[in-house]
């Protein structure tokens, strides 16, 4: 798993990708708080972490779309997949190295954080603990989806495109539940919707229910990469 993770991650800073991705979240992020919190004078950060949200939501799948797709445009899956390694190791240090980039980027808070304090002199810290664990959580459950789409296809365009529909489909699934007449199906919706559970922890509510779904859907996506990989290495 660590050559792996080091070679993904050498990857990422070798290309371009890592730098787009990063500079898109510190731009995006830093204009809301330029405008937000230090326009209107609050220490409130759920308005900077909500938005950052929207754009996750497009950039992450930039992020996941080439780590299997490469290695099949390069013909080094094939070495990869008949290595005598684990196929859970490859994919956890293709995933922790992908959460790596996000975390990179996610550090950008450190600096709001610590500007704030000189200001204001204090923050509701349960407020801001609680939206970067939603929104690590949320970014690490994106990118497993990344990840699964990258090894079912082999062009990174369609992985990408593929990936964004279904984060959409798993953001909004929720919200649509309530057009939904049919009992057991709106049960089902609000059960798999990502929104409601992210928006309790942007509350500061640690709800250890929501907590394990994300912890689930995290394992869930990587296991069925595994399996992806699994059939593909047996034909």
């Amino acid at each position: 798993m660590g050559a792996i993770f080091r070679r993904e991650l050498k990857a990422y800073f070798t290309s371009p990708i890592a730098y787009i991705f990063i500079a898109v979240f510190y731009i995006y992020s830093s204009i809301f708080f330029v405008g937000y919190n230090l326009g209107y004078g609050t220490t409130d950060m759920s308005v900077v972490f909500s938005n950052v949200f929207t754009v996750i939501m497009i950039i992450l799948p930039l992020l996941t779309m080439r780590l299997f797709t490469e290695e099949k445009r390069q013909r080094t899956d094939q070495c990869l997949l008949t290595a005598p390694v684990n196929l859970f190791s490859i994919v956890m240090g293709k995933f922790l190295a992908a959460v790596c980039i996000f975390l990179c980027a996610m550090a950008i808070y450190v600096p709001y954080i610590i500007t704030l304090l000189v200001f204001a002199g204090n923050v509701a810290w349960a407020t801001i603990i609680g939206n970067f664990v939603a929104l690590l959580l949320l970014g690490a459950s994106f990118i497993s989806i990344g990840i699964f789409v990258s090894a079912m296809t082999e062009n990174q365009v369609v992985a990408a495109i593929v990936s964004f529909i279904i984060i959409i489909l798993f953001y909004f699934v929720d919200m649509l539940a309530g057009n939904v007449q049919i009992e057991w199906l709106r049960s089902i919706m609000l059960a798999l919707g990502f929104y409601n559970r992210y928006y309790e922890f942007t509350t500061g509510i640690l709800n250890v229910t929501s907590l394990l779904y994300f912890v689930s859907a995290i394992f869930i996506f990587n296991f069925l990469t595994v399996r992806v990989l699994e059939k593909r290495r047996w034909d």
